[in-house]
């Protein structure tokens, strides 16, 4: 939370102290049309991305794997929209590092990792609390004699793709 409160002080101070410096190199109007151009250019090229990424996390669901890449690679690029629409030359470039896709991928790949490793450590908080008192509830519930019918079946699985249905 304090991050977050210091990045939304000290950005702004730092984009104005840029923007200040390079408008009076090069001038208020052509600063002005820069950061305009920067805008359009990344708009542009994230819609391009977008839609690549986007229709790499589709084949992989269809073929059944978890597009995790492609979802943490998707969350870059909205910050990289994020931060090439903030007017500044500072936020620009975090945005166009974003959209250098081995760059993307490296930093995605990071976010997995440790999206991963927390969500296993809390997994096995989760095993060794929770779960055990669940677990010798559902057991009580259940029946452990193997007398029960059994019922021999076939199915088809007729909702396979549902994102070509909706």
């Amino acid at each position: 939370m304090r991050f977050a409160l210091l990045l939304f002080i000290l950005v702004p101070i730092v984009e104005m102290t840029v923007l200040i410096q390079v408008g009076s190199k090069i001038g208020s109007l052509s600063t002005v049309g820069l950061v305009f151009l920067t805008a359009i250019v990344g708009v542009t090229l994230i819609r391009k991305q977008g839609l690549e990424t986007s229709m790499k996390a589709q084949e992989k669901m269809r073929r059944g794997e978890l597009p995790a890449a492609e979802v943490a690679e998707g969350m870059m690029l909205i910050l990289a929209g994020l931060c090439l629409l903030i007017p500044g030359f500072v936020t620009d470039a975090i945005g166009g590092l974003l959209l250098v896709p081995p760059l993307r991928k490296l930093f995605a790949a990071g976010i997995v990792v440790k999206l991963m490793s927390s969500m296993m450590a809390k997994g096995t908080q989760w095993r060794s609390g929770a779960q055990s008192s669940y677990q010798s509830h559902y057991r009580s519930q259940t029946r452990t004699d193997s007398d029960g019918e059994i019922i021999e079946g076939e199915y088809v699985n007729e909702d396979t793709d549902l994102i070509d249905k909706k």
